[in-house]
C-alpha cells in the first residue's frame, strides 16, 4: 500500500518544475531516521523548526524596534512569518518545493541574538579572538547541536538542503533555488516591514519617501486609483504595493531564464541560481536606494541607535560577568564549558536569549533589590 508520504512524493515528481529540489531525492539527514508515514522529509524538517525552543523565542526579539517599545512594531518572529509566505508566493509561482522554501524561510533567523544586529555585533566582537559569531553559522550550531529535542541524536536532524539552505554567506557545494528565492523574499521583507515600521514610529516621513523611485512608483498607482483613503489606510496600501511591485517582478525577471533550462537541469552552484533568480534591473537600482535610504534615515536615527547601543551594553555587561565568574551561569550551561570552551558556552547562552530575558537578567545581576 502507498503510504500518504509517498503520494506527496509522487505529486512533486509529476507537478513541480523540473529544476526544483523533490524530497524523494532528498540526500538525507547526518543521523538516518524512518521517513514518517504522512510527511515528505521537508514537512517534517518545517515541524521540527515550528516546536523548537529557538522559534518560540523569536518572539521576543528585535528586528529594529526592542521588545518593550511598542507592541505594533515586528519581531524577529512576525517578519519570520511574514517572510515565508511571500518566499511560498514566488515559490508555487515558480513551481518549486514550498515544503523545502517554508522550512528554510522558517529557520533562517534563529540564530539572532538579542537586541537585533547591535546583539550581534557585540557578541562578534566579544568572540573575536575565540571563533566569532555569526549568525547564520549560530542557526546550524542550533539547529545541528543546541536544540534538545531528541534523544538519540543532538539538534533538529534537518535534511541536507535545509541546512544548506540556512548556509547564506558561506561557500556551498550545492545550492538549490528554493533557498535563493528564500534569501530574495528575506529582503522584500526585511526592507518593506522596516520602511512601514519606521513609518509608524514616525521616524521616517512621507514627503522623504519621495526621493525613492520605487515608492513613487507605488504612490503613483494609488493616485490614479483615486480612492478615498484615509492617512492609516493609504500607508498600508503603499507597503503593500511595495511587497507585491517586488515579488511579481521577481517571479517575471525570472520565469524566461528558468524556461530556457535544459530539462535534466535540477543542481545549480551558488552563482547559477544568482544569476536564474534576480531582479529586473530596475528594480534591483531601486532596491539599493531604498537600502541607503533605511540605512541613513532609519537603522541610523538617534532613537534606533540608542536603543542599539543600550543593548551591545547589557550585552557586552552580560558576557563580561558570567566570564569573570561562571558559578552565576545555569547548571545546563556550565556543563558546557569543558566542551566548548567558557567564552563559547557563555556566547551560546547569551544568543539564544529574547531582549525581555536579556534584560530581566540585567537586572537580576545589576540591581541590589531585584530578586536573583
Amino acid at each position: 500500500m502507498i503510504s500518504k508520504r509517498e503520494h506527496c512524493e509522487k505529486w512533486e515528481l509529476t507537478s513541480l518544475a523540473p529544476y526544483a529540489v523533490k524530497s524523494a531525492r532528498s540526500r538525507g539527514r547526518r543521523y538516518r531516521e524512518k521517513e514518517h508515514a504522512y510527511r515528505t522529509a521537508f514537512q517534517r524538517d518545517r515541524d521540527r523548526i515550528i516546536h523548537s525552543t529557538a522559534f518560540r523565542r523569536l518572539e521576543y526579539k528585535t528586528q529594529v524596534f526592542v521588545n518593550h517599545e511598542g507592541d505594533h512594531y515586528r519581531t524577529r518572529l512576525t517578519h519570520t512569518l511574514e517572510m515565508a509566505q511571500i518566499a511560498r508566493t514566488i515559490g508555487r509561482a515558480l513551481a518549486l518545493n514550498e515544503d523545502l522554501m517554508e522550512a528554510v524561510a522558517l529557520a533562517h533567523d534563529l540564530g539572532h541574538g538579542p537586541f537585533g544586529h547591535a546583539g550581534e555585533a557585540a557578541l562578534a566582537y566579544l568572540m573575536k579572538n575565540d571563533g566569532g559569531f555569526e549568525h547564520n553559522m549560530q542557526c546550524l550550531c542550533i539547529v545541528d547541536e543546541l536544540e534538545e529535542s531528541y534523544a538519540r541524536f543532538p539538534g533538529l536532524n534537518l535534511t541536507f538542503e535545509v541546512r544548506e539552505g540556512l548556509k547564506k554567506h558561506m561557500r556551498k557545494s550545492f545550492s538549490s533555488l528554493e533557498a535563493r528565492v528564500v534569501d530574495l523574499a528575506d529582503a522584500i521583507a526585511y526592507d518593506s516591514h522596516d520602511l512601514d515600521d519606521g513609518l509608524r514610529a514616525g521616524y521616517l516621513h512621507e514627503h522623504d519617501l519621495e526621493q525613492l523611485g520605487i515608492w513613487r512608483h507605488v504612490t503613483s498607482y494609488l493616485k490614479r486609483q483615486r480612492v478615498n483613503y484615509v492617512e492609516t489606510t493609504w500607508k498600508r496600501a503603499a507597503i503593500r504595493l511595495l511587497i507585491n511591485q517586488q515579488v511579481n517582478d521577481l517571479i517575471e525577471s525570472s520565469e524566461d531564464r528558468l524556461r530556457k533550462l535544459p530539462p535534466e537541469k535540477d543542481r545549480f552552484s551558488d552563482e547559477e541560481t544568482r544569476s536564474l533568480i534576480r531582479f529586473s534591473k530596475r528594480l534591483a537600482e531601486w532596491k539599493k536606494e531604498l537600502k541607503l535610504f533605511l540605512h541613513e534615515e532609519l537603522y541610523n536615527h538617534y532613537r534606533v541607535v540608542r536603543m542599539t547601543d543600550k543593548g551591545q551594553r547589557f550585552i557586552e555587561q552580560l558576557f563580561a560577568v558570567y566570564v569573570e565568574k561562571p558559578a552565576q551561569l545555569p547548571p545546563q550551561v556550565r556543563k558546557r564549558i569543558k566542551r566548548d570552551s567558557l567564552k563559547r558556552a557563555v556566547c551560546d547562552y547569551i544568543a539564544g536569549m529574547t531582549d525581555r530575558f536579556a534584560l530581566d537578567e540585567y537586572k537580576r545581576l545589576f540591581e541590589p533589590y531585584e530578586r536573583v
